[in-house]
């Protein structure tokens, strides 16, 4: 696990690797790393807690482990330059405010189908501030 507030305002952080062996990011991990633009995320990754990225302006896509069941409440907040995700099909939870503010989020790619992202339980205002006309794609294979 990487434990809360780790690299909290690292704001020179670019980029990081992380060890497969990780399977949760704690609450604020990553907070105010506005030089973050991307994190190669571990396929045992299954939860990403509150705020774990909140703020981190720089990052522009994201591409989530299929073992990811949890992403926490205001885990992408603020990241006003994420133009698409993709999330898998174990997703069950998406946190309050996840994506609140991700202002060019016009993308996201869904693994499963148009059933199972109706069972994901979505937290208050999930997408609030996202573009009104993003489009979410089901089954998606990816490239």
């Amino acid at each position: 696990s990487i434990g809360s507030y780790a690299f909290k305002n690292c704001t020179s952080l670019t980029s990081i690797d992380l060890p497969e062996s990780l399977t949760s990011i704690s609450n604020y991990a990553f907070q105010y790393c506005s030089g973050l633009t991307s994190i190669d995320l571990p396929e045992s990754l299954t939860s990403i807690g509150d705020s774990a990225f909140y703020d981190c302006t720089s990052l522009t896509s994201i591409d989530l482990p299929e073992s990811l069941t949890k992403i926490g409440n205001n885990a992408f907040y603020g990241c006003s330059r994420l133009t698409s995700i993709d999330l898998p099909e174990s997703l069950t939870k998406i946190g309050n405010n996840a994506f609140y503010g991700c202002s060019r989020l016009k993308t996201i790619n869904f693994k499963g189908t148009e059933e199972q992202w109706n069972a994901i339980t979505k937290g208050l205002d999930w997408d609030k501030n996202c573009p009104s006309d993003k489009v979410i794609n089901f089954d998606y294979q990816g490239e």
